[in-house]
């Protein structure tokens, strides 16, 4: 099973003959177009990167989101209340869900001020 979870994490590499087909459509383009051997291996470059990042990208959408944790176990949060009476702010940083009900300071709900950032 960590065997299975350490193949879903890596991301897809350019392959052997996708970099020999690059090469190969590069001596192509030197030979139709005239261009200089630089511009050429720079060409080549790019078209690798362009797919290395291409791969990223969708192997980046392709994995999905992790499950949620089960009901009662508490899950991180990261928000910031205050008293409207007192001014008393709290900030919440676990809780058993992840939109979860105001304390109570003053005998009144506090308002959530915002989301903080971490």
């Amino acid at each position: 099973m960590a065997s299975m979870s350490t193949r879903a994490r890596r991301r897809p590499n350019v392959s052997l003959p996708t970099l020999v087909a690059l090469v190969l459509a590069g001596l192509a383009a030197w030979r139709v177009t005239g261009a200089g051997p630089l511009a050429v291996a720079i060409a080549v470059g790019v078209g690798w990167l362009i797919l290395k990042l291409g791969f990223a990208v969708m192997s980046s959408l392709a994995t999905p989101l992790p499950p949620p944790p089960p009901p009662g176990e508490l899950r991180k949060v990261r928000l910031l209340y205050r008293c409207s009476l007192c001014g008393t702010e709290v900030r919440m940083t676990s809780a058993n869900d992840e939109v979860p009900e105001p304390p109570r300071h003053c005998m009144e709900d506090m308002e959530l001020v915002a989301p903080t950032d971490g």
